[in-house]
C-alpha cells in the first residue's frame, strides 16, 4: 500500500525551486523500473542518463531492488564514478529524530502543531477552490472554501482545525473542517472545507493553500442545520483567540 506523501511532487518543485538557483528539476516516477532495478544501476542511471555531478541523500536513505543501497555505498560509488556526495546527517529535535513516519503518524493523530514543530512550518493542503453545496454561505452564514485534498497525499485526522488559507496572495483566518461531513453529506468522500473568518469574498477556481495550526475537535454529526450552524460560530470563536494568541507570540 503506498505511502501517503506530506507534499506533492509539485509541493516538493516549488519548494525546491525558492529554496536554490536550479534550472531544471527532474521528477522520476517510482514505477517497476525503478523498483527492481539494483542499487549500482540506480547510481549508473544518475551518472549517465542524467549526468549527476553531485549526489545528496539523507542518512537513512535506501534505493535499489530490496532497498538493497545504503548511503555508504552510495558515497562510495560516487566517488569511482567522480561525482560528489553529501549524506545529510540525522536531524534531532528534543532528543527525537525527525522524520517523515513520524511527522505522518503526529498528523493522522490530530497533533498540527507538533508537526508544524517538526516540519519547521504548517502542514498544509494545496487544490483549486471548487463549489460546493452551498451550505456554507447560504444555510450557515460563513463563505467557505472548498478543496479536494490531492491524490496520495495524507490527509489529518478528521476534525475542525484553527487554520490559515492563502488565496491570490492573500491569507485569511479561518475555520477548516477535515471529513465526510456527517450531517449534511450523504454521498461520502473526504472533503477541506474552509469557513473564512470576518470575510466575504468569491474565490471560486483560484489556487489556494490551507495551513493546519490546531485541532480544535473531531468530526461529529449534528442532530440538526442549526446545531451545526451553533457548533461552528463556536469553532470561529475559537480559531479566531488562537490566531490572535498566535500573531501575538509573533511579536
Amino acid at each position: 500500500m503506498p505511502v501517503p506523501l506530506l507534499t506533492t511532487a509539485e509541493a516538493r518543485r516549488a519548494a525546491v525551486e525558492a529554496l536554490f538557483s536550479i534550472h531544471e528539476i527532474i521528477v522520476a516516477p517510482f514505477d517497476e523500473h525503478m523498483m527492481t532495478m539494483p542499487w549500482v544501476d540506480f547510481v549508473l542511471e544518475l551518472a549517465q542518463k542524467y549526468r549527476a555531478g553531485w549526489l545528496v541523500a539523507g542518512h537513512d536513505f535506501r534505493f535499489g531492488h530490496r532497498n538493497a543501497g545504503t548511503p555508504a555505498l552510495l558515497s562510495k560509488k560516487a566517488a569511482a564514478l567522480g561525482m560528489g556526495c553529501d549524506i545529510i546527517p540525522a536531524v534531532t529535535l528534543d532528543g527525537v529524530t525527525v522524520s517523515s513516519t513520524r511527522i505522518r503518524a503526529l498528523l493522522e493523530q490530530g497533533e498540527a502543531e507538533e508537526a508544524a514543530r517538526l516540519l519547521g512550518r504548517p502542514f498544509s493542503l494545496s487544490g483549486p477552490v471548487r463549489h460546493g453545496k452551498g451550505l456554507g454561505s447560504s444555510r450557515l452564514g460563513a463563505p467557505t472554501v472548498n478543496l479536494v485534498p490531492p491524490a496520495g497525499q495524507l490527509v489529518p485526522a478528521y476534525g475542525v482545525y484553527a487554520a490559515r488559507v492563502s488565496v491570490g496572495g492573500r491569507v485569511y483566518g479561518a475555520v477548516t473542517n477535515v471529513g465526510v461531513r456527517p450531517t449534511v453529506d450523504i454521498d461520502g468522500g473526504v472533503t477541506v472545507e474552509s469557513h473564512l473568518l470576518d470575510q466575504s469574498v468569491q474565490l471560486y477556481g483560484k489556487g489556494c493553500r490551507v495551513d493546519f495550526l490546531r485541532r480544535l475537535r473531531p468530526e461529529q454529526k449534528f442532530k440538526s442545520m442549526d446545531a451545526l450552524r451553533r457548533q461552528i460560530a463556536r469553532d470561529a470563536d475559537s480559531a479566531r483567540s488562537y490566531l490572535a494568541s498566535q500573531e501575538g507570540a509573533a511579536l
